[in-house]
């Protein structure tokens, strides 16, 4: 059975604003279904024309884009509560790729109604604005962590990063989070070897920041790591959600 919108287990994190009655009930008639799929299914394929748009209700993904000479850059990580399409939603088509990690839920959402969505609901819409704003508020800082940061740093930037966003979601209980990525994913997203990658991950595990093995996180100390990072440590803001 698909989960009903004014059931979903997202709107009990308080990383998540609130929906109203009324936003719930259009929700519910923009959501044609649900969508079940296993580790290493494409969602969405660069170049591809989806149909149907999707929220991550349970599990997640990549987003990755491959160079005309096969390597991969990761560009960020999908979680829960994410939103995933907006571009082909916008542009016609994706420019990038996504992929199942894990088992994952998703929300599938219909796109032809993708603009009386906008026309019909402005609030919702300015969500979406958000939501696209704070992709490219995350991107610049990825960015600044491939271009100014040290293996170190970044590594340490990314492994904060992850780890907050689980302790908002509820997937991290007492600095312990299972995540489905490899260390390759991760050596994809910030520009580094696989073996420098895992150089580094030994240094911070020697040091006793964090250790990533057999698809669990544990971060010792978020202050400390964050201070490895040259990052200041904030309070995820409240975002919306499809």
């Amino acid at each position: 059975m698909a989960t009903k919108c004014a059931n979903c287990p997202l709107q009990r994190s308080d990383v998540f604003i609130d929906l109203g009655e009324d936003e719930i009930r259009f929700m519910q008639k923009f959501k044609v279904g649900e969508l079940e799929v296993n580790p290493g299914t494409p969602l969405l394929m660069e170049g591809s024309n989806s149909p149907q748009l999707y929220t991550a209700l349970r599990g997640m993904g990549v987003r990755y884009k491959t160079l005309a000479n096969g390597n991969r850059q990761v560009i960020n990580f999908v979680f829960p509560g994410d939103f995933i399409g907006l571009q082909a939603g916008v542009m016609g088509e994706m420019q990038h790729s996504v992929e199942a990690k894990s088992p994952m839920t998703l929300c599938v959402f219909d796109r032809s109604e993708f603009w009386s969505f906008f026309k019909t609901h402005p609030e919702r819409a300015f969500d979406l604005t958000w939501m696209a704003a704070a992709e490219e508020h995350f991107l610049g800082e990825a960015l600044a962590s491939v271009g100014q940061r040290t293996a170190f740093e970044a590594i340490s930037w990314a492994l904060c990063k992850i780890m907050l966003r689980g302790q908002a979601l509820g997937l991290a209980i007492d600095r312990v989070m299972p995540i489905p990525f490899r260390q390759q994913d991760l050596a994809d997203a910030l520009g580094l070897s696989l073996v420098h990658t895992n150089k580094t991950l030994s240094k911070l595990r020697n040091r006793q920041l964090a250790n990533w093995g057999d698809e669990i996180l544990v971060v010792n100390d978020l202050g400390a790591l964050a201070d490895a990072a040259g990052m200041t440590l904030e309070p995820l803001m409240k975002r919306p959600i499809m």
